[in-house]
């Protein structure tokens, strides 16, 4: 297993080098002078003279041969420097760090129930398949499947909000804010559910818990509708293989058969469904933090692409690119605790 995971993280640098080759290689179809927003402020820009470009270009390396040009925007990367974003004045990187925590507590809420009632739902539908149970089962899947997000999110919105009052837009209330921003309170991860039970505040954890039931409940059901058809699909082919029937015929209690035999050897497709779609929700959901008004970095990356905010779409894009890295390499790692033999091969 240890050998197994050394291998995967000796690929793993090369990866990274490859997608960041890619995301640069796409920043070279954009205007020289539109680039430089990567290295200078808008405020610069816009006090700048059509005489200062030449000797902007020529000092932050654009007018250098790709390959150094691309070395020196590696270099900036590795030390953190992403350029300043004038959609959210700030620094990408400070900005990320600003935006993140909103998404992360999201993801947080949202990857138990997707995953684990994903999972065993469709464990539940397979076994029972051709029963009143998994078509149930089967008409949620794909209703919620079939369903826009934005449409969930503006009824999920109507109802709870306009009509009974009870899970209203944004992260927190006007007098959380107030006290949370307050030199008694502490902040220590940014994730204002954790944080509140840090303080030992309730108040503040049952309002941000609040605010969380509607953005949480809309990406839940959606998500967790394809990981219940993919967990059905891959269960329904499992319990039709040989070894499955010899089990049976053996007298092994069918429970066993299930766990152990059957939904072992289901979940490799599962994990990587799963896995993928924890990244993306730690990316920030554009759609769904954009209707619920939630500050993450979704509805971060959206603003910064309409008001064509380059370094910040960039910026937005090598964080995507790296955890995307990140989450196949768990997924691999996954794969060999479902299945050993693919550390074997």
């Amino acid at each position: 297993m240890l050998a197994y995971v050394i291998r995967r993280l000796l690929f793993l640098p090369a990866v990274i080098l490859g997608v960041t080759l890619l995301i640069f290689l796409l920043t070279q179809m954009i205007d020289p002078y539109k680039r430089l927003s990567l290295y200078v402020s808008e405020n610069v820009l816009s006090h700048a003279k059509p005489e200062d470009f030449p000797r902007l270009l020529h000092k932050y390396g654009l007018d250098r041969p790709v390959y150094a040009q691309y070395l020196d925007w590696f270099n900036g990367l590795i030390h953190g420097r992403l350029g300043y974003s004038p959609s959210a004045q700030l620094e990408v990187g400070q900005a990320i760090l600003k935006y993140l925590p909103a998404s992360a507590e999201l993801a947080l809420f949202s990857m138990f129930p997707l995953i684990f009632l994903g999972i065993r739902m469709g464990v539940f539908s397979a076994v029972h398949q051709n029963t009143i149970g998994d078509h149930a089962t089967r008409i949620m899947a794909i209703t919620g499947w079939s369903f826009p997000t934005f449409v969930a999110g503006l009824l999920m919105l109507l109802v709870f909000y306009g009509v009974l009052g009870w899970f209203p837009p944004g992260r927190l209330s006007p007098w959380t804010t107030i006290v949370i921003r307050s030199s008694g309170y502490v902040r220590y991860t940014g994730l204002h559910t954790i944080d509140a039970l840090l303080n030992g505040n309730w108040r503040i954890f049952l309002d941000a818990l609040r605010h969380l039931i509607a953005p949480v409940i809309t990406l839940s059901y959606i998500s967790w509708a394809l990981i219940l058809r993919v967990t059905r699909s891959s269960m329904l082919e499992t319990l039709r293989q040989d070894y499955i029937t010899t089990a049976r015929a053996k007298g092994v209690r069918e429970q066993v058969v299930i766990q152990k035999h059957a939904k072992r050897n289901a979940m490799i497709p599962v994990v990587t469904l799963a896995g993928l779609t924890v990244a993306g929700l730690l990316n920030g959901v554009v759609i769904t933090e954009t209707v619920f008004n939630f500050p993450g970095l979704g509805r971060f990356a959206a603003r910064a692409a309409l008001q064509l905010d380059i370094a910040a779409v960039l910026g937005f894009a090598i964080f995507n690119g790296m955890l995307m890295v990140i989450a196949n390499l768990v997924v691999d790692v996954l794969y060999a605790v479902f299945d050993p033999r693919v550390r074997l091969e």
